[in-house]
């Protein structure tokens, strides 16, 4: 067959589907070969602030709990019963969702989990035509326009239960395994943000970020049962608590609630401290700061990253810098391997862009995009287009901060962020 008629063939939508994610997998292995990400760090410049940012960007993690729809509760809620949990809980009515044959679909494959739970109809291709509608390129199907997009943050998910369901949607960080166990207990199912080391697609084994569904749990054996959309089996895994634990770290202790509205009194009750999103903060930082005295290596660096994390939550931004200045510096020591350096991290988490942001630091935060789009080898994060070029606006290199935000509307129209700037900054003066 020649080339030519190859080509047309591998065009067709039948065989495109089937094949460009070999092709695809493919060019990455390629590319990863010739430019191991795990060789890539980034080394902050620190310093004294440029300035005092001028201008307030939309941030892209907006409080998981918006005015007006899952409201902070009353000072009146009634104490949570301290009764003592069973020793064995695995909840009924879980519909297993996968997110295989999909491009990067673990946050809608787990939410639809979540919500299907309470009985919600739709699918997780409902979810991603939200959350990641990918670009808009009428030459390619809904499936390839979202290969780019290569996370759904917890915010797109909280966006999305909040403007297209009748469910509410709760969000802390600083959870403990206990916490969890009690609103399994009482009838629900908790949704975390973990990482874990995996072979990916390129054939190495190396830290991936990872949504996780929780259903139950087993005292006796000491495990979470939980619903993986992308590891096998996938329903009803067993997780032991250590592991659990070890993975769910590295998202300073993320984790999401789905529930019907009549329902908030008694989940807020069980929450208790963590119903005010504010404490969570301050317990999750007050977790960061006991494990920076305990742990070494890639731990420490997750701890400081949550430290960073919290401190950012808390818009405690200077200090926020300083905490991820000592991350980063452990990332550096730690060996060129990607089975130990966490490079995606920043895939998933963008605490660090707003710490150096709102300190004034801009250069850092160009230079950390920088090196975010070197571990993945071309510029196809939105937020990470987003806040280099906010970057680049603030040290008034305007066209390039007008490409980095009409990019990040690009790779996602639905990016309200980027669209708000584009609409405040002028760019032609």
């Amino acid at each position: 067959m020649g080339i030519g008629l190859a080509a047309l063939v591998y065009r067709l939508p039948f065989v495109y589907d089937r094949l460009s994610w070999r092709v695809e997998e493919l060019k990455t292995r390629l590319l990863y070969a010739i430019n191991p990400p795990d060789q890539a760090v980034f080394i902050p410049e620190g310093g004294t602030p440029l300035s005092t940012p001028q201008i307030t960007p939309q941030p892209d993690t907006p409080d998981p709990t918006p005015e007006g729809f899952s409201p902070t509760p009353s000072e009146d809620l009634p104490a949570a019963t301290a009764t003592p949990l069973p020793d064995f809980v695995m909840l009924d009515g879980v519909v297993y969702v996968d997110q295989h044959e999909r491009w990067n679909y673990c946050g809608p494959a787990n939410l639809a989990m979540a919500l299907k739970f309470w009985g919600w109809q739709g699918d997780r291709d409902d979810i991603a035509e939200v959350v990641k509608p990918g670009i808009p390129d009428p030459d390619l199907n809904f499936i390839q326009r979202g290969r780019l997009d290569k996370n759904v943050m917890p915010s797109e998910m909280i966006g999305f239960v909040a403007d297209y369901t009748d469910y509410y949607i709760v969000a802390r960080y600083g959870g403990t395994l206990e916490l969890l166990k009690e609103l399994i207990a009482n009838g629900y199912p908790v949704l975390v943000e973990k990482g874990y080391y995996q072979e990916d697609y390129t054939g190495k084994v190396a830290w991936m970020g990872h949504y996780l569904f929780t259903t139950g749990y087993d005292e006796a054996q000491g495990e979470f049962i939980v619903q993986d959309a992308y590891l096998k089996p996938g329903p009803n895994m067993r997780v032991d608590y250590q592991t659990y634990l070890e993975g769910w770290r590295s998202f300073n202790y993320l984790f999401m609630v789905v529930y019907p509205p009549a329902d908030q009194e008694k989940v807020f009750s069980i929450l208790g401290e963590y119903a005010d999103p504010t404490q969570s903060y301050e317990i999750a930082l007050e977790t960061a700061e006991r494990e920076i005295e305990t742990l070494s290596g890639v731990e420490e660096f997750f701890a400081w990253f949550n430290k960073g994390t919290s401190l950012v939550k808390l818009e405690r931004y200077l200090e926020a810098g300083e905490a991820f200045d000592e991350a980063y510096q452990i990332y550096y020591e730690l060996d060129d391997d990607d089975a130990v350096r966490p490079y995606r991290i920043t895939w998933y988490q963008t605490a660090p862009y707003m710490a150096y942001y709102y300190s004034g630091r801009y250069q850092d935060v160009v230079n950390l995009a920088n090196f975010t789009f070197e571990t993945i080898g071309e510029d196809t994060l939105e937020e990470s287009l987003y806040w280099r070029g906010m970057a680049y606006y603030a040290l008034g290199e305007k066209a390039q901060a007008k490409a980095d935000l009409y990019n990040a509307v690009w790779l996602n129209p639905n990016f309200d962020a980027a669209l708000i700037q584009i609409n405040n900054l002028n760019f032609d003066e």
